[in-house]
């Protein structure tokens, strides 16, 4: 990350929370992609973008299943 970013959030009654503009900007977080909290011994909150493992599918090896299927290429993007 190329600079600190601090920004607040107010958790709502779903306990929902939206992350700040300024914070996906820096992040480069976008809608559909997963974030992982972890809470230290501390009680500190913290929060990391989980990267897209690309490309998973294909690297496993094929079984005949008596037809011809592509499920590297129906489910890796």
């Amino acid at each position: 990350m190329a600079r600190e970013v601090e920004s607040e959030t107010t958790v709502n009654e779903c306990f929902s929370v939206t992350v700040p503009a300024a914070v996906r900007r820096e992040a480069g977080v976008e809608a559909g992609e997963t974030l992982r909290w972890s809470v230290g011994e501390d009680g500190t909150l913290s929060v990391e973008l989980v990267a897209e493992r690309h490309g998973l599918v294909s690297k496993l090896e094929p079984i005949d299943v008596g037809e011809p299927t592509d499920a590297a290429s129906d489910h890796d993007r």
